[in-house]
């Protein structure tokens, strides 16, 4: 008679933490500390075509991403946003009770939902320094989520929130944070939100690095070199004219591109790469020198960055507009001027004659 195998499971080591038990929709989720070399050892990444099994949905990483991360955690930097995973062995399974929770540390028993290139950081940054492995982590945790469940929480954190920009760390702490690159960082943050805001005049026309080829035609370094200066704390032209928080400041240069482009587009040169001069290095800067030396001014001084307020200082001519055929041959600076002085043109004959001045 052939004797009977008995196989017995491993023992695993657990972890125990309080734990916060709570419901997303119709998906449970618990949520609880644990230490970074726990949740190393814990997660996998199941990428979408190329894992066949449920809970899918994770992009390929990104080697500078990573890198970025490692650097970052070594700086003595941490997470606070949770990581979130969905626990898929069948063998192993956490226990919950009286809000508390008992995980045993499996290898490879729960995908990574968000987080992947946080934790691919972190353990590289641990390869470095064992230290960081005893760091606590926010995670919370679902168990055996289908493949659209676990679709739609990723889908939910990457498409339906989007990320703080970072400068608005100023307007929520202002001097607590010592910030030497803010004029940088809110210039870009700007020129991301007017790029991907569909309602902005310059939606998807400013390029960023990276960006697929012939996609944006503003470079996002020709929009950060016109502003970076005038958005420093006290000394920048926005703050003088107390443009001081992120949403005015994008607004007075959404309304001011509105404004524009309302002149353009009835004469059909604003979708135009041809004709339009401010998709070019020197009618965007053009454009901005008067922005920020004339109009910004004036409407501080009437109290309004309305577009029809800026409409009335603008004031342009559809014969008389300038289009990027009256450029060509011209040298950067002087396309640049010929740009600012065709907006300037109505402010100055908006002056009184000097019959009318008063002394």
């Amino acid at each position: 008679m052939a004797k009977k195998i008995i196989r017995k499971k491993l023992d695993h080591p657990v972890h125990n933490a309080a734990c916060l038990s709570t419901k997303f929709g119709n998906i449970p989720a618990y949520t609880f500390a644990v230490k970074a070399k726990d949740i190393i050892a814990l997660h996998y990444v199941a990428v979408r075509g190329q894992d066949i099994e449920a809970g899918a949905v994770q992009r390929p990483l990104s080697v500078r991403r990573i890198n970025g991360i490692r650097s970052y955690v070594l700086d003595g930097n941490t997470f606070f946003n949770s990581f979130i995973i969905n626990w898929t062995d069948k063998n192993f399974t956490p226990k919950f009770k009286d809000g508390a929770i008992t995980v045993p540390i499996v290898p490879h028993a729960a995908q990574v939902i968000d987080g992947q290139h946080r934790i691919a950081g972190l353990e590289a940054a641990i390869e470095i320094n064992e230290e960081i492995g005893e760091q606590e982590l926010l995670v919370t945790m679902c168990v055996g989520l289908s493949t659209p469940e676990a679709a739609q929480i990723f889908l939910n954190i990457n498409t339906e929130q989007k990320p703080v920009p970072k400068s608005l760390v100023f307007d929520l702490f202002g001097e607590v944070i010592d910030d030497a690159e803010h004029g940088v960082n809110r210039s870009t943050d700007l020129a991301r939100d007017l790029n991907e805001d569909p309602s902005s005049p310059l939606y998807n026309l400013i390029k960023f690095p990276g960006a697929a080829r012939g996609q944006g035609n503003i470079e996002l370094s020709t929009f950060v070199s016109a502003l970076k200066d005038h958005l420093h704390p006290k000394t920048g032209t926005f703050y003088i004219y107390r443009l001081r928080d992120f949403d005015k400041q994008k607004a007075s240069i959404s309304n001011y591109f509105q404004a524009i482009r309302d002149y353009y587009s009835e004469a059909k040169a604003w979708g135009s790469t041809s004709k339009n001069p401010f998709l070019k290095a020197a009618g965007f800067n053009g454009a901005m020198d008067f922005f920020i030396e004339s109009l910004i001014k004036r409407c501080a001084e009437k109290g309004s960055f309305s577009i029809p307020t800026m409409k009335s200082f603008i004031g342009l001519d559809r014969e008389g507009l300038v289009t990027w055929d009256d450029l060509k041959g011209k040298d950067g600076k002087t396309a640049r001027k010929v740009i600012k002085d065709l907006l300037e043109s109505n402010l100055l004959n908006s002056l009184p004659s000097h019959d009318e001045y008063k002394f």
